[in-house]
């Protein structure tokens, strides 16, 4: 791994250079996104279509497509000269991200139950995006980033790490009920109840982008923020299609509930 590190860069100042260019990049099309996503709904369940290329079974897409994000960081850490993995700041960054993607990669895709197939073109850009954030977000914690020996015990450290924690168990508690909807045989959509679903529509979007705020919280650099970012517009997009959806969908849908921000928005 770190040959082909080497082919790629001619310094380590150079890749320092390409990871900040990268998160500025993916800033932009943070950016882009938003603009795309006020006309079009992400192209995946119950908003796929054909015209964006032929149906990947739900179970094998989430599980190909996620995998980058795990094995590319694996192979970063444990396989090149990861300089500052033996730092416990980078080192408990490090378990967050990995943490998040066991669950998302190894774990998830093998708990869904029925689910519309995922377009091709969906699927592919999944993949493109879990490879390059994995190599943004890893390299950069594994190589690069410098924090003071007492980091750990920083508020901005210790809250980040909080709102983490919290962000990822609404993610996985939220992603449960959604599994849970319906019973061994049922077909169709139903309204999601209990948990912050009470009172948001996208509880488990509302949970993942709270968890990568307290990621770049921790983190303190433009490589966390800007995954940070992306994650926000992306999942807050989705979660006000999904709130209209359901509100169009269902008449005793509850009038109370927000998109995405307990009793704001």
């Amino acid at each position: 791994m770190d040959v082909i590190l080497k082919l790629l860069f001619s310094s380590e100042t150079m890749e320092l250079y390409i990871l900040d260019c990268l998160a500025y990049i993916m800033i932009s099309m943070a950016f882009l996104t938003f603009v795309t996503l006020l006309f079009e709904n992400v192209p995946y369940g119950r908003y796929a279509s054909s015209r964006y290329g032929f149906p990947v079974n739900v179970k094998f897409a989430w599980f190909v497509q996620e995998l980058p994000a795990f094995l590319v960081p694996l192979c970063l850490v444990f396989f090149t000269s990861a300089s500052r993995t033996s730092h416990l700041p980078n080192q408990l960054l490090l378990c967050m991200y990995f943490c998040h993607y066991i669950q998302r990669s190894l774990i998830y895709p093998f708990l869904i139950r029925g689910g519309k197939s995922t377009p091709f073109l969906s699927f592919l850009l999944a993949i493109v995006f879990c490879m390059y954030n994995g190599y943004l977000q890893t390299r950069y914690l594994s190589h690069y980033a410098e924090y003071p020996s007492d980091w750990v015990t920083h508020p901005f450290f210790i809250s980040g790490g909080i709102l983490w924690l919290v962000g990822w168990v609404i993610n996985v508690h939220s992603d449960h009920i959604l599994r849970n909807l319906r019973k061994p045989g049922e077909t169709g959509y139903k309204i999601p109840r209990g948990g912050l679903f009470e009172l948001v529509s996208g509880a488990n979007f509302f949970g993942e982008i709270i968890e990568w705020a307290g990621f770049a919280l921790a983190g303190h650099s433009i490589h966390s923020l800007a995954f940070a970012i992306f994650t926000m517009v992306v999942l807050s997009c989705r979660a006000v299609a999904h709130h209209k959806w359901y509100l169009t969908k269902f008449e005793d849908y509850p009038k109370s509930r927000k998109a995405l921000l307990p009793f704001v928005f």
